[in-house]
């Protein structure tokens, strides 16, 4: 089963990336990516939870990224950094289906897959400061 959800991670982050990089339809570009992985369907389904959640809660997870990185425009950052970070304040924030730490721990090492030298580390710093005021919230 973690195997199946770090690959529909994946594909999650692959389509959003084209999305936000080419414009392409999400639905098509998921869906495409998904058969050409041979993604079982209980990865296929947390897949398209994964991007719908992102793409339908994109402006309050970028204000989340925006506070937490403010000398960061979310504009600014690698479609990577962005993308993954998407993936991950949805999962911590809005789904919570998983611990805090499995979805910075899968951030993590999505950023050391896909991103730059620094990424995990950023990433790793952004959701760190996430977790911290959720913790706090939810006391």
């Amino acid at each position: 089963m973690a195997g199946i959800r770090r690959k529909a991670r994946t594909i999650a982050l692959q389509t959003l990336f084209e999305v936000n990089s080419v414009a392409h339809d999400a639905e098509k570009t998921l869906e495409r990516l998904v058969n050409e992985t041979s993604l079982p369907e209980e990865g296929a389904l947390f897949a398209r939870e994964l991007v719908s959640g992102v793409l339908t809660n994109k402006e309050r997870i970028d204000n989340m990224i925006q506070n937490c990185a403010p000398a960061w425009p979310v504009a600014q950052l690698t479609a990577i950094d962005r993308n993954i970070l998407r993936i991950a304040i949805f999962e911590i924030l809005l789904d919570n289906k998983v611990p805090i730490k499995v979805a910075i721990n899968e951030a993590v090492d999505l950023a050391k897959t896909f991103g730059s030298e620094n990424s995990s580390k950023f990433v790793n710093g952004v959701l760190g400061t996430i977790s911290t005021q959720v913790s706090k919230e939810r006391g």
